[in-house]
Parts: C-alpha cells; structure tokens; sequence
C-alpha cells in the first residue's frame, strides 16, 4: 500500500470525533435512493418479492432523461424492510411513485464514525462472575458494521476456540487482500458493501483503502477486538498501558461487515449500511454494534433505526454508539428506542509523566502520551515572564531565539481566547525542544497531540511550575515520560465529548441509555497504518489507543453478549433492561458519577442508567420488557415499557404525568419486591402499588408512577436544558437485587435544532 497519507490521517481524527453528514452529487439527476414497498401488492406471477422489483424496475422509461440512463438496481433487503436501493433519475422516482406497491422513498444520506484496562475496571474476573458463567461469550455471534478488519491481528488468534456454530450462516468473502482462509473459529464471516458509495462517484481508494473487508484505517479492527479479542500479552501503546489485550467477550466469534469506504474521505452510504445489517440478520449474529451515525432524522428515514428495528423483531441486541458531540445538550445521535445508545466514560487509568523542576525543589505529575522513552535531564525552561502573549504561547508571540533548544512553560489562559491546541502548535513551530503547560483537567487530550514531548499539568500546579520558574533564576527542568498510573479516582467520569440528552428525535425516551468506558481504550490496530504522530513522523504499531463512544459502544455490546451466554432465552428488551436497571451512579469514590466537562456531578442526561455493571447485569432480579416480534401501530402510545422515565417541559415549569410498567420476574424463585424513591425538591413521585409479588420465574407484576413536576420560579431552561432528576428503585425483600431506574425531567428543545 501508499505511503501514509496525513490529510486521510486528519480526516481520520475528524470522524472519530465528529459525526455529520455530506451530501455528494451523481451525474445529471440521477441519485440514490431507498425505496419502500408492500409486499402484500406484489402480482401473484411473481414468487419472489426481488423477481417484483426487478420487474418494477425494468419497466421504467428512461426515454425523458436524455442520457437514456436506465434504472441501477443495488441492493433488495430481504430482512430489515420490505424494499430495495436503486439509482433513478427524477423521472424514473415520479413513474415509479405512481406504480402499486409503493409505500415510501428516501433520498440517501451518508454517516460517519463516531475507542486493557476495562476489563479489570468493569469487574471481570476469570472464576467468578459473568465471565466463567457465560464461558466468556461462548458461541455467541457479535456482527459489527466498521471500516472491515485485520485479520492477522493476534487478537484473532482462535486457538482454544471450539469449531462454528452449525446455525451460523456467514461466510468470508474473496476480496484485495483478503480470501476465505483469513476467517477461522474466531473471525467466522467478513463481506463488504459498496455498492452505495460507488454509485455516488466515490470509487474505492486503491492507495488508502481495501476493496475487500480488511481494514485500512484501523477503526473497525480497534471496536472488533474490544468486543471479542483473544487474549494476547505484553501489549502497549508505546510504552503505555503494558499488560494483556483481551476483548470483554473473549470466546465471542466475530463477523465483521465492511461498510465504511475510503476516497477523498470517510463515509457509509445508507443503502451499503442497510445491506450489512440485512445480511447480518441473515447470516444469523446474536449482537450487533455500529460505532457510526447518520443524521437525525425520522426513524423511517434513518438506517440505523430501521435495520435495528428489524434486528429486534428477531430478537438481536443492538448497541450503537451516542455520538461525540457533547457536553451539548439534544446531541445524541442512534437515540431510536429500540437502540442501546452508549454514552462514553473514563477509566480508572492515567498517562502521565514526572515533572521535577531543578534539584528536586518542584515535582508534579502531569499527562502526556509522549511515545518515546525519552528522559529529559537538567534542560533549561523558559517562560515570557510579564508579555501576557508569551506566558500563555499566543500564536506568533513566541521568539524562536529565545526558546532554541530550550522547554517551554505556557501558562493557562482564563480569559479562553488561546486554547492548549494553539498553543501547542506555536511550541512546535517555535523550534522548543518541548513544553510544560498549563490545562484544564477537564479538557481531553487525545494520545496524537504529544508528538513531542510535551507534559500538560493541572492549574494547582501549573501556578506552582509558574511561580517556581519567575523566582529562580535559569530553572532546569527533568521529565521521565511513559508512566501509566492505575486505580485512579474518580472513575468513570462522563467524557466531555460524549453526547448528551436528550434525544431531539425521541425526547419520551431517556437518552442516552447506559455509559461504558470510551476514553484512551487499548485494542487491536492495522500496522501498516501509522497513527502516533512523532515531531515530523508516524509510527507503526499493532495496538493503539483511541477514545469515543465508537469505544464505548463495543463495549456494551460485548457485555450485552455476556448476558446473552448466560440467558440464551432472553429478548434484546430483558438484555438491555438487566444493563440499564443494574448500572452503577455511584464512581470508585463513591461519589456521583462526575461531569467531567463542569467537574460536578452528572445527570442522567450525561449518563443514561448508569455505568454499565456486567457482573450485576448478570443477574438482575427483574427485567422490563418492551418490542416483540408480535407488534401493531393500532394502539400506539408513547410509554413505552421501558427501564427509565422522563418528562418533557414544553414551555413550562410544571407537570404530571401517570407511567404504566409491566415487571418481569427472572430470577429462579418466588419474590417480593418492596418501592423506595429518591426525589429532589420540585418532584413530587407516586408508586402503585408500593409492593410488588412474584409467584415464580417469568411471573409478571404491573404497577403506575405517577410524577409531579413544579420547578417553582425556575421557568428558563437551564443550559444543559435538565429540570430535575431522582430515582425510583425496588428492593429485592428477601434477597440481594436492587432495580433501579432514573426519573427525569428536562425542557423542551422547541428550536427542533441542537442547541
């Protein structure tokens, strides 16, 4: 393959931390689109619905278009919808509008993407818990749709794995670089879909792609391995994070479903995203997880919603990830309510570097991601004492005389008008050998802005690095990088760039559903991709870490998988109400989980249930259960049976509202079940009955919630748009389950725009 490309690298990074749509043009009038039909119009000649829209297709004029173009047929869905993808022209959609059968038509948009620690820090142990009692996902079946895989990796190693399941009804496709005798016990299946992107002009990059499902830019490699990688031993992220590699589902089989292309950027278009989700229905997958997003729109106009819709009707579990556009509040993007979206957290893991000013007068401990074991000695700092444009490295103030050779220490600028990325960029052109400087601690700092040896220390002691530096005089400096520090508190905290609720979509529905750790994840990468920007360079290396939801959502997926091993008889609703009823509020500190974009503490806006427990999920005691294959839009109502409740404020600061749900006992034995709830002030909450008792396993219990909002004066929203929250948990009477879910209230977003 090419040289690594810079720009595919900064488009890259742009994806895995924004999602947004474009919007490409095809010659003349023709476009894309996905076309809804009623199979209960087909004519009776016809034995199969594709042979009816071939036909329906073939029969299209194309002698009013006057390139004579005629209809390119490119995919039929056989599961997630009745209907197929076509290339019409303007004309070809009016005739084809007027035909019977007809139900809808979209235009087709286009989405992107949204990654050792984790296991120890979600509680996995090898003999006890979730882990032994699910044989580690055995058997079951994680589709997920990404950039492909690099199936070479060790973490697809599949000794000790068991021969395929016999329903699996996968294969592996023959493609560049890739044939069928790169699957095996642990990758079972991997195909490509691009016929979308194709017919948008976008032909597949044969210097910064694969025409085929391996994996180019690492992204698909990074969530499959987190799901469902093979143990493999001493790995880091260039000198960080040393230790064993393991997905969160290691005997999981995986199939990888290559929806992501390459050319002059990074995109999925929604027909190929529906063919994979078609095709993974089909071959037969247990879990599904989509680390990518399109716009929001309607649920019938978005892919994802549909194709998950129909993965749900055959009991498949959908994770998705809730998108990196947060703190904002409405940012959440997958937030259909048959979709798990994942919000993402920190763990308790740190990258750091010792910072001793002088003969040991000053240490302080700072972050950095600098890859190389580099030890500075003795080297001397400069600070631009008392020219406010050099203590805080305003772009362009910065005398490259004066620094040569030398640290830098940049001071934090309150007034917000330089940010650290700025900053950073006027080091590196200054001609510094690196820099000391001063940051928010709230703000994340991915491991690709250290390519050089730069150290960012908290404010405290940033003050203190300052002032040590303007009262001696020729102040040296030593820093010891690649030092990885465990067991820090408070862990999890809510990313800042993890997207917020609530839904713009869905507002009746909390949003997101459940966080899981998302921030500086270590997993598989392609080696042929050089990621880790070192000074004027890139380095190679086999495992990386990434952060996003695109992380988290992995794993919730291969938790969801998990549950799934151990209950093979429960819906994707009782999997994702045992996640969502057991998750964790409380951090290792035993404080709320925090915000980590104000530093206080969170909301469910900001995390959903919780932090995801796999070993309480395991065993959850009760479960509520919403969407069956057996469903009609006859008596429709927006409350859903569903592990949360929220109401929305439309320009108001009061209001009530009665939540039906139905309870579901899993457990093995008769229970009771006895209510408690936590309101704040300005909520006012009603449970009936009080008491809640079970015969038997599968026996069911009904009870009412009746909530009453007044937020007194507070008639504005506040800027993270929350009313107020509490909690309503049932008490296992006799037993160890606790089942617990989040009352919310939360304004309006009467803009119908983020915020």
């Amino acid at each position: 393959m090419a040289n690594f490309n810079p720009f595919m690298f900064m488009i890259l990074l742009l994806f895995l931390y924004v999602s947004y749509a474009t919007s490409l043009s095809m010659s003349g009038d023709r476009k894309t689109y996905i076309i809804h039909m009623d199979k209960a119009a087909m004519p009776a000649p016809f034995s199969h619905h594709h042979h009816w829209y071939m036909s329906v297709l073939s029969s299209l004029s194309s002698s009013d278009d006057g390139d004579g173009d005629a209809p390119t047929h490119l995919y039929t869905y056989n599961h997630v919808m009745d209907g197929f993808s076509a290339v019409l022209s303007k004309n070809q959609l009016e005739q084809l509008q007027k035909m019977p059968g007809h139900h809808a038509t979209y235009l087709e948009s286009f989405g992107h993407l949204h990654t050792t620690r984790t296991p120890q820090f979600l509680g996995l142990k090898k003999h006890a818990g979730v882990w032994p009692a699910a044989g580690f996902g055995s058997d079951i079946i994680v589709g997920i749709l990404d950039t492909g895989i690099w199936p070479e990796s060790k973490s697809y190693d599949d000794r000790g794995m068991p021969p395929v399941p016999e329903r699996w009804r996968g294969a592996c496709e023959v493609g560049v670089e890739f044939n069928t005798s790169h699957c095996n016990r642990k990758l079972i299946g991997a195909r490509s879909f691009s016929k979308g992107i194709r017919q948008n002009g976008l032909n597949i990059s044969t210097t910064d792609d694969y025409d085929s499902p391996r994996d180019f830019f690492g992204h698909g490699t990074h969530t499959s391995s987190t799901i469902g990688g093979s143990r493999v031993q001493d790995v880091d992220h260039f000198g960080y994070a040393k230790g064993t590699a393991i997905g969160v589902a290691p005997m999981a089989r995986i199939a990888m479903y290559k929806v992501l292309f390459s050319n002059d950027n990074l995109a999925a278009a929604e027909t190929d995203v529906l063919a994979g989700m078609d095709q993974a229905i089909a071959d037969g997958v247990d879990i599904m997880s989509l680390s990518l997003a399109f716009p929001e729109t309607t649920f019938d106009e978005n892919p994802i919603a549909i194709g998950a819709f129909a993965a749900l009707k055959r009991g498949i579990f959908v994770a998705c990830s809730a998108g990196n556009s947060g703190p904002r509040p409405y940012s959440i993007r997958n937030g259909a309510p048959w979709i798990t979206a994942v919000g993402a957290g920190t763990v308790d893991r740190e990258f750091a570097a010792h910072v001793t000013l002088g003969n040991e007068e000053l240490t302080v401990i700072g972050k950095s991601v600098y890859p190389e074991n580099l030890f500075v000695s003795r080297e001397p700092i400069y600070f631009g004492y008392g020219n406010r444009s050099k203590e805080i490295c305003e772009p362009n103030s910065t005398d490259s005389k004066a620094v040569a050779g030398k640290y830098i220490f940049c001071a934090f600028d309150y007034n917000g008008n330089v940010t650290v990325y700025q900053q950073l960029e006027e080091v590196r052109k200054s001609g510094a050998a690196g820099a000391i400087f001063s940051a928010d601690s709230r703000q994340h700092l991915s491991p690709e802005v250290f390519n050089m040896p730069f150290v960012a220390v908290n404010l405290k002691d940033g003050e203190l690095v300052k002032k040590y530096i303007i009262n001696v005089g020729n102040a040296t400096v030593s820093i010891k990088f690649q030092i990885t520090i465990l067991g820090t508190k408070p862990a999890p905290q809510v990313a800042n760039f993890s997207s917020r609720g609530p839904s713009l979509r869905s507002p009746w529905i909390l949003k997101p559903d459940i966080l899981a750790p998302g921030v500086d994840i270590l997993a598989a990468w392609v080696p042929n991709n050089p990621w880790q920007p070192i000074r004027d360079d890139y380095l190679l290396t086999d495992y990386t870490l990434l952060s996003g939801t695109s992380m988290s959502c992995p794993h919730a997926a291969a938790i969801a998988a998990l549950v799934k091993a151990t209950h093979r008889d429960w819906s994707s609703a009782a999997i994702r109400s045992a996640l969502m009823t057991t998750a964790d509020v409380l951090d290792n500190a035993y404080g709320m989980i925090t915000d980590k974009s104000t530093g206080v503490a969170g909301t469910p806006l900001d995390f959903g249930a919780g932090h995801i427990n796999p070993n309480k999920a395991m065993d959850p005691g009760l479960v509520v259960l919403t969407g069956t294959s057996d469903f009609t839009c006859q008596y429709a109502n927006l409350d859903l049976n569903y592990p949360s409740f929220i109401i929305i404020l439309n320009n108001t600061n009061t209001a009530s509202f009665t939540f039906k749900r139905v309870l579901t006992n899993v457990a093995d034995t008769k229970s009771a079940y006895t209510a408690a709830v936590k309101a704040p002030a300005g909520m006012k909450v009603k449970v009936q009955p009080a008491t809640l008792s079970f015969a038997g396993k599968y026996s069911k219990a009904e009870f009412s919630l009746t909530v009453n909002i007044n937020l007194g004066s507070a008639v504005s929203p506040k800027s993270n748009f929350l009313g107020n929250f509490g909690y309503l948990t049932w008490y296992d009477v006799n037993g160890k389950h606790l089942v617990r879910s989040p009352i919310v209230s939360a304004f309006a977003n009467s803009t119908g725009h983020w915020p």
